[in-house]
């Protein structure tokens, strides 16, 4: 093993240690974001209670254990909240040595676009499609005179089976930015495939609404809509790409 290899080696196995600290650093903040999270779980469950579709109501607990559970995964919800960020920066801090420059720049800038599309899938998903399916399900009830009665623990399931996916997929205009940024993906290869990219959008609208048409649609049109804005913001960062290719080019010849 020649000295800088060595070095490297030394150089990395600290740059871990330094990690691991920092990582018992993000543990105590999430131990301390827990804290603030069980603080404001009470809140937040008497806001979610009292706000359309759960407003009218009665949830109910089915064992000793159900309050506790949602008490205690709300407050850790939260506390991963407040401690992600940090989380998010460390791991990519770890992992920056073995990546280019560009891949460098690309993942660090996108991270609080990530972040702010993830809120606004679950804003989405909560306010727009899970009263539906949630109405949906409610009115075959009533239908069929079935007496509802709502544990919180399931009402808090359906509702999350629900929103998490649409979250997920609200990260499509960022996963295509920065695969474009590093030069995996092209608005030509988005172009192509648009027709696959639509129906597998539609089917997982189909998956996560009601069984009916007008809901179908109205979660499906938006999703169509990110896809297309991605494939608008991919088409932005390879213009730029082939600017840059040909001023490289024009100075110091065909790479």
């Amino acid at each position: 093993m020649t000295t800088n290899e060595e070095m490297s080696l030394v150089e990395h196995l600290g740059e871990l240690r330094k990690r691991i600290m920092w990582v018992l650093v993000v543990l105590v903040v999430l131990v301390i974001g827990m804290v603030g999270g069980l603080i404001l779980a009470k809140p937040i469950i008497r806001y979610l209670k009292n706000i359309p579709p759960a407003s009218g109501i009665a949830w109910h607990v089915f064992s000793p254990w159900d309050a506790l559970r949602l008490y205690m995964n709300f407050g850790l919800v939260v506390g991963i909240l407040i401690t992600l960020p940090v989380a998010l920066y460390h791991i990519w801090a770890f992992v920056r040595p073995g990546l280019r420059e560009v891949e460098q720049k690309a993942s660090i800038m996108y991270v609080p676009y990530a972040f702010f599309l993830f809120l606004l899938g679950i804003a989405f998903g909560y306010f727009v499609v899970f009263p539906m399916a949630f109405y949906f399900t409610t009115s075959i009830s009533k239908s069929l005179e079935i007496t509802e009665l709502y544990g919180a623990a399931q009402y808090f399931s359906f509702m999350f089976n629900i929103i998490l996916p649409l979250a997920i997929v609200f990260e499509m205009p960022i996963v295509v930015m920065f695969l474009t940024k590093i030069r995996l993906l092209n608005p030509k290869r988005l172009q192509k495939f648009r027709r696959y990219a639509y129906m597998l959008l539609v089917i997982l609208s189909t998956v996560i609404t009601p069984p009916d048409a007008i809901s179908a649609v109205l979660v499906a049109v938006p999703l169509i809509i990110l896809y297309e804005f991605s494939v608008f913001m991919s088409g932005f960062i390879y213009r730029k790409q082939l600017l840059k290719d040909a001023e490289w080019e024009r100075e110091f010849g065909p790479k």
